[in-house]
């Protein structure tokens, strides 16, 4: 068994058994963020859903009113009619069937795609290329639209998509460390709005089950979700 650094060993220590009140949790997040570069920091949050039937399925999208500190590359797929009456790129990449021949090479580099709904029918081909990667646009996730410029402003300003994966878990990133404790406390608090407005049908009971933060190197604090809901 792999043994625990003394930096680890030390900010377990600082980690009570208890569950944390939201304010509390993010001071003790920049207390064990110790690494030697700027942390990312992490909700992970398990559901009371069964995401193999329809109506325990959740995806939606949310904007951090203080961004996630991470620049993404933003891909455009619209037609040639449309990308020549472009007056300048709106996104990293633009592209058409040429934009389209390159996914299909492998070349996704990019971290998220945005199409118009004309173009979908030509992605269906790559489902197997951009499914796996979380990359396919939808209207669900806000990346099939003809509003394309207000749809890569909301992204840039710090929209993102989330789904719970197949145990029920919803793995988010909300910032980064060197962020206030206040722009913390504001996503955190988005993201808990967000996922329990968008609350599957089918939810029987409890649907929050446990709610923990992180940061990329540091230990796990589990969240009081009676005060969260008080916020």
């Amino acid at each position: 068994m792999k043994k625990l650094t003394k930096r680890k060993k030390a900010n377990l220590l600082k980690i009570e058994d208890k569950l944390y009140g939201q304010e509390e949790a993010i001071k003790l997040l920049k207390e064990t963020a110790t690494a030697t570069f700027i942390e990312s920091v992490e909700a992970h949050i398990s559901l009371n859903i069964d995401p193999k039937y329809s109506d325990q399925q959740l995806r939606s999208t949310l904007i951090l009113p203080k961004g996630t500190g991470k620049t993404k590359r933003i891909a455009l797929l619209i037609s040639e009619e449309m990308r020549s009456s472009l007056n300048k790129e709106i996104a990293d990449v633009v592209g058409s069937d040429d934009l389209i021949e390159q996914i299909s090479q492998g070349n996704t580099n990019f971290d998220i795609l945005i199409a118009t709904p004309d173009m979908m029918p030509k992605l269906a081909k790559l489902g197997r290329i951009l499914g796996p990667k979380g990359l396919m646009p939808s209207p669900k996730a806000g990346t099939v639209t003809n509003t394309i410029e207000s749809t890569i402003q909301d992204f840039k300003k710090g929209k993102l998509e989330y789904r719970a994966d197949k145990s029920g878990i919803v793995h988010l990133l909300f910032g980064k460390i060197n962020f206030s404790e206040t722009d913390l406390l504001q996503n955190l608090n988005a993201i808990y709005n967000s996922i329990e407005q968008n609350k599957p049908t089918g939810v029987k009971g409890q649907y929050f089950k446990t709610f923990h933060i992180c940061t990329t190197m540091g230990p796990s604090i589990e969240l009081n979700i009676t005060l969260l809901k008080n916020t």
